[in-house]
């Protein structure tokens, strides 16, 4: 694997890891929306992550002989329809409906906050990847002198 073949890997992960703690954020910020553009509840999204595709025949011949990987790419962005909304109780809300009780979104804070702690530290270690793989191609620049 090249230099920049680990850089185009770490680069990667962090294009991934920036745009899961964007939708963390939307998700956070969104906490307490109980209607949209639409009308509907707010849900929780969520990012899903897999392998970049092989390009050439030297990557398939790489990943084949299990020594490298391509990086990572954000499949698709989520929502959980599985996790039941909150129900809170109050008729005075504008968005009750007809027994008072409210439907806020999905989302919890401590949750969100702990993927947020993880995405972050995954992009962190990215970056260390990134300059590692720097400093090794300014070393090897400077062996040349």
């Amino acid at each position: 694997m090249s230099v920049f073949g680990s850089m185009d890997i770490s680069s990667s992960g962090l294009t991934a890891q920036r745009l899961r703690m964007d939708v963390i954020s939307q998700n956070i910020a969104n906490v307490n929306t109980t209607r949209d553009e639409n009308g509907n509840v707010y849900r929780r999204k969520s990012v899903v992550f897999a392998e970049k595709d092989i390009t050439c025949f030297s990557d398939a011949l790489s990943r084949a002989s299990g020594t490298v990987g391509d990086g990572v790419k954000v499949v698709e962005i989520v929502e959980d329809t599985n996790t039941e909304l909150k129900k809170v109780y109050d008729p005075s809300h504008p968005d009750a409906d007809e027994e008072g009780y409210v439907s806020y979104p999905n989302v919890n804070t401590v949750t969100e906050m702990t993927d947020l702690i993880d995405a972050s530290r995954a992009y962190e270690a990215n970056i260390t990847a990134f300059n590692a793989a720097k400093n090794l191609a300014v070393q090897t620049l400077q062996m040349g002198k």
